[in-house]
């Protein structure tokens, strides 16, 4: 019994019917539901909707594949999972396109001031001095985490007459072309830093006072990974003493936003209203060809 527990496209249920698998397609299952009928279960295909954790995994007997649709793992206990000899397997081939896509938007937004200033002329107000931008050609830019994403990135920006410089702490041998393979410091030595990075505990709050601190440049931020990664608090610590050109995030530390802590409310008042500031709903990787490839990705992946 293969179970679906989230949305996906129609092509993945429509794959296990034509080929004979046998499956349900629950999107709304709740993780006691889930835990009720584990036993049972051979395959999963997931999201971050719901945790794939050892209480759950100590009682899947049958399972033999976890799917995650997307990239990050960090909802699943892959140590446990393996040692039970359960595959785990992900897609960021299927949406890291439309994350660089969606990075390159971000940023070319941010350098020019399109957001700010076409909600003005919504408002009747025609202000161009103010809303000088700055162009991204001759500039440096940095990529935190040099995987799929990444790397996609790197590839679409490449065309903007930049120098990229990559940093990857478990990846060597991508330096060719337009990509140097910098250190961490040379990689936010730049004009910008992008992150694409899995949230681990190496790795969250990686963007801390410490970094921000010792930031040379005033770069522009893009953070279309994990929330985790950046630490709020330092972030704005960093707008409000001017030490970042600007700021795009398309993840929060908590994005259920109704369950704000008063410290997260006054947090996202503050991002929300800065002028140098744009915050997208987690929508980065959420393309209608990204929700298709990565349904086929894991149908190879996994061999079905």
């Amino acid at each position: 019994m293969i179970v679906i527990t989230a949305p996906v496209h129609q092509s993945l249920p429509d794959y296990l019917a034509e080929h004979g698998y046998e499956f349900r397609y629950q999107p709304a299952i709740t993780y006691d539901e889930l835990l009720a009928n584990i036993p049972e279960i051979t395959g999963l295909f997931v999201t971050t909707r719901l945790p794939i954790d050892e209480n759950l995994l100590s009682k899947a007997t049958s399972l033999k594949w976890i799917g995650r649709l997307g990239s990050g793992m960090e909802n699943i206990d892959q140590d446990y999972a393996v040692s039970k000899g359960i595959l785990c397997v992900s897609s960021p081939e299927g949406n890291r396109n439309a994350v660089a896509e969606h990075c390159m938007g971000l940023l070319i937004t941010l350098m020019h001031k399109i957001y700010p200033s076409a909600k003005e002329v919504r408002y009747g107000i025609w202000e161009r001095e103010a809303n000088r931008g700055v162009e991204l050609s001759g500039k440096t830019v940095g990529i935190i985490g040099f995987g799929n994403t990444g790397e996609a990135f790197s590839r679409l920006i490449s065309s903007f007459n930049v120098r990229v410089f990559g940093y990857d702490k478990y990846r060597t041998g991508f330096g060719a072309g337009h990509v140097t393979e910098a250190t961490f410091d040379e990689a936010c030595n730049c004009d910008v830093i992008s992150f694409h990075l899995p949230l681990t505990p190496e790795t969250r709050y990686i963007a801390n006072v410490s970094f921000f601190d010792s930031l040379k440049t005033k770069p522009y931020i893009l953070n279309t990974s994990r929330g985790g990664v950046i630490d709020t608090q330092a972030l704005i610590q960093a707008l409000k003493s001017d030490k970042i050109a600007g700021v795009a995030l398309d993840v929060l530390e908590n994005e259920s936003l109704s369950s704000f802590s008063e410290t997260q409310k006054q947090q996202f008042d503050f991002l929300t209203k800065h002028e140098k500031v744009m915050i997208t709903p987690h929508i980065a990787g959420y393309t209608h060809e990204a929700y298709e490839k990565m349904a086929s990705v894991l149908i190879n992946k996994l061999g079905l």
